[in-house]
């Protein structure tokens, strides 16, 4: 009986925590936290290389130092059960083509923190800390998208960045999972923004129109928000934010209103990139078509074979349907999937 007793206490104790917890933080709220030993009976990665700053980096022998440091390069990217192993062959790829791996720290936003202990095996010297993005911020402000990927909480979490990393950071790279970096991811660190909030790739010769349903064209209060600014598609898979420049304008507020014109007008079809473009097209610092070889993953229907664009290749982005995991497992890789394939730290349990 005194068990009982003792258990129940517990039990109380929890649901307080629970219920006093805020949406945004980095430790999750206890309903949240699951065992993980399911994602040990799927996953088993093999632990990276050590890795090592070269002669010359800012903080080479420098010892422990904090996130707020300004000699680190920060990188934000989502941790998704399904996107898992491509999340982790992104962040071997970065490690593995810096050339100060130890000035890097990585922001991993979660639904799950039991995703924490895989990372943390696969790269034991990581700088990195987790943040809970609780899926409830955004449920009741997504729509059905063309693809059901894309409807998931965490495709969103983006948008909150300001909000959930430490003030101190006026600056990351937001990086989607199914990429994977081929040169020293410093030069788009160091990538000038001007007066501009975020930086991206360009691609002005793009349809925008196709992003956008008749209604939003049929209609002066939704089309006229591009008047007086030149907008050009960008994928929001890559990006340098100026985080005190996102906080002073408060663009997350301003992402979730066209989010409420969405659920009531269905003014667009695809997931979370149309209110980026509502807010941000014509207004973006470009940035070098080398950082985001997009596509890679085909069509968002078929996910067939790209080629890839005329140019040099910094980022290789399979965006699209086709994943190259999912290929290379299946037998039916498409060629350049073989460029991802060395990253991967992924191998079957036994």
């Amino acid at each position: 009986m005194r068990w009982i007793l003792r258990f129940a206490a517990l039990f109380s104790f929890a649901i307080a925590i629970v219920l006093l917890s805020p949406s945004f933080q980095s430790s999750p709220p206890a309903e949240a936290i699951r065992s993980s030993s399911h994602l040990s009976d799927r996953f088993s990665f093999r632990r990276a290389s050590a890795f090592r700053n070269a002669d010359g980096c800012r903080s080479a022998n420098s010892g422990e130092i904090g996130i707020c440091d300004p000699s680190l390069v920060h990188v934000a990217i989502t941790l998704d059960v399904e996107y898992l192993r491509g999340s982790v062959a992104a962040v071997h790829s970065i490690l593995q083509n810096a050339r100060c791996p130890e000035d890097i720290f990585f922001h991993f936003l979660v639904s799950d923190t039991s995703l924490e202990g895989l990372v943390r095996f696969a790269f034991p010297q990581l700088k990195f800390k987790v943040y809970y993005f609780d899926p409830e911020v955004v449920r009741n402000l997504i729509s059905t998208s063309v693809r059901q990927a894309l409807e998931q909480p965490l495709n969103y979490a983006r948008n909150y960045l300001a909000n959930l990393l430490e003030p101190c950071l006026s600056r990351v790279i937001y990086l989607d999972s199914d990429l994977v970096v081929v040169d020293d991811i410093h030069k788009l660190w160091s990538t000038s923004l001007g007066s501009r909030t975020i930086g991206a790739p360009e691609y002005c010769h793009a349809n925008l129109s196709k992003y956008f349903t008749a209604r939003f064209w049929s209609d002066g209060r939704f089309y006229g928000t591009f008047a007086g600014r030149r907008p050009c598609y960008f994928n929001t898979g890559v990006m340098v934010i100026d985080l005190a420049r996102w906080r002073r304008f408060e663009y997350t507020k301003r992402i979730e209103r066209w989010m409420e014109v969405q659920k009531s007008e269905r003014i667009y079809e695809l997931g979370s990139l149309p209110p980026f473009l509502l807010v941000f097209a014509g207004h973006v610092a470009p940035i070098e078509h080398r950082w985001n070889q997009h596509g890679l993953g085909g069509d968002n229907v078929m996910g067939s074979c790209r080629d890839l664009h005329a140019g040099p290749v910094s980022l290789l982005h399979w965006s699209g349907s086709g994943k190259p995991w999912f290929r290379l497992d299946s037998r039916r890789p498409c060629p350049l999937d073989a460029l991802w394939a060395p990253y991967d730290l992924y191998g079957h349990s036994r």
